[in-house]
């Protein structure tokens, strides 16, 4: 009757004893490895610091992406107006002849109109894909295509649902060549 009984009774272990074994077969997860190894060519590792952490992530934010695209949208379209109101036909088709100072407001007056336009592009295009890309939570080439095509309907949407849905095709696919144009040059 002992033979039975020992061999019917099972050994429990103690939460400790499990703990034990699994940490003796297993081994422990959270340890520090030592064999971690980064090639040389790399370079030295180095950590950032809580500051450059915070002034990289303002760089990376929405409202500042969207600042600089519109202040950058603003000089391109600048120089873009200034050398179209150069090249103007405003002045040609004029039969009286202009002074210096109908020049020179003229010439304010298409370059401030350009830059303004691009100001607005830029910020609306900034902002939406900025917007996609953090609902998405991807950072793809999809982020601009959208971005072009709500912004191109969005300004096509003043002429129209056809210059709206024109204008998004458009600039979705403009924003879809020169992503990929960017992308692959780097």
């Amino acid at each position: 009757m002992s033979n039975e009984s020992t061999t019917s009774h099972k050994r429990q272990f103690t939460p400790d004893e499990w703990t034990f074994l699994t940490n003796y077969f297993i081994g422990n997860n959270y340890r520090y490895r030592e064999n971690i190894i980064i090639p040389r060519n790399l370079g030295p590792v180095q950590i950032k610091t809580n500051e450059e952490k915070m002034v990289e992530a303002f760089f990376e934010s929405c409202p500042f992406k969207v600042i600089m695209s519109c202040v950058a949208g603003y000089g391109l379209g600048a120089v873009i107006g200034l050398f179209s109101s150069s090249i103007g036909p405003q002045s040609a088709t004029s039969i009286e002849t202009q002074t210096a100072r109908q020049v020179f407001q003229e010439m304010k007056t298409t370059t401030l109109s350009y830059a303004k336009n691009f100001a607005i592009i830029g910020a609306m295009f900034s902002g939406v894909e900025c917007t996609i890309e953090t609902m998405r939570g991807k950072s793809d080439w999809k982020n601009g295509t959208y971005a072009g095509a709500v912004t191109g309907g969005m300004i096509g949407l003043r002429a129209g649902v056809k210059a709206s849905v024109v204008g998004a095709m458009g600039f979705a696919a403009f924003s879809t060549v020169i992503d990929y144009y960017m992308h692959s040059r780097f």
